[in-house]
């Protein structure tokens, strides 16, 4: 079998298993007072920066996800990608984890690519990118058995259309799935050449209650279309399309409703004048 190597294990995550449970059993401590209604959620946004500044929060978002029947298949969308860019899928082997590596479920992916024009990667050639890597030791570890289909989603139209065809997939081949959306909000500082509202605490207001707030709602209110505009005109989340898609698979899966697990900046950890923020959001 081919497998994609993990390029970020022991940097931006622990790349041995204990190390890593020792953090994502922190992580369910830190969320178990999270009150959500319903009981079957069909997908969720995460965040996708190193553990220490979101995994706690994207941790909790993909537990979340196991209330209810188990997923057969998660399909995670993600990838930094522009308008232009192409349409990318790992369409067979498996990806490594600390925890074992994650079968790729072969038919759907191959299902999709009879329908669109992707970029293939396979485990030898491919983009290293954190957006979908750093979610999936949290998804090995809650669900042993799952497998998955790796997307890469730019902001586009053809995404959004990716995102309902796969729940239709789905359902022609009786598959049971639930669905990823990686993305950060806001890279706001001299580091991301984004300095629109100076620097310093007004900096941090301006990004938490205005800017990431417009994204976070735009979200919650279920319109793909909205969110890749919202993030293109203001710079409020770097992988729009895959939050997007994200969306628009939910929307033909059934999901009814949105809700805000956590939100919270790097410079709530580490207060500094470039920081990033971050958001959970489930679906059902």
């Amino acid at each position: 079998m081919d497998v994609r190597k993990a390029d970020f294990a022991g940097s931006w995550y622990p790349a041995e298993s204990k190390a890593c449970e020792r953090e994502i059993q922190k992580f369910l401590g830190e969320g178990k007072h999270t009150a959500l209604l319903g009981s079957e959620f069909v997908g969720g946004i995460v965040p996708h920066a190193g553990w220490y500044y979101s995994g706690s929060i994207a941790c909790n978002v993909i537990h979340t996800l196991s209330r209810g029947e188990a997923p057969e298949v998660i399909m995670v969308f993600g990838m930094h990608l522009h308008p232009n860019s192409d349409l990318y899928i790992m369409a067979d082997g498996a990806w490594e984890t600390p925890f074992g590596a994650i079968e790729i479920h072969r038919e759907l992916a191959e299902r999709l690519l009879e329908r669109f024009d992707f970029q293939v990667e396979t485990g030898r050639h491919h983009n290293p990118d954190n957006t979908i890597e750093l979610q999936l030791p949290f998804i090995k570890y809650l669900f042993p058995d799952v497998k998955i289909v790796p997307i890469g989603a730019p902001p586009t139209a053809t995404s959004l259309e990716v995102g309902r065809t796969v729940a239709e997939i789905a359902s022609e081949l009786g598959l049971r799935i639930k669905v990823i959306g990686s993305t950060d909000l806001t890279h706001y500082g001299s580091n991301y050449g984004f300095t629109s509202h100076g620097d310093g605490p007004s900096a941090v207001d301006w990004v938490k209650n205005s800017n990431d707030s417009r994204i976070i709602e735009t979200m919650l209110a279920m319109d793909p279309v909205k969110v890749i505009d919202e993030a293109l005109t203001n710079q409020n989340a770097c992988c729009a399309g895959a939050a997007a898609t994200a969306i628009a698979a939910v929307g033909r899966l059934g999901a009814q409703r949105a809700q805000t697990v956590v939100y919270a900046t790097s410079y709530d950890k580490r207060p500094a004048d470039s920081f990033v923020g971050y958001v959970g959001i489930v679906f059902d």
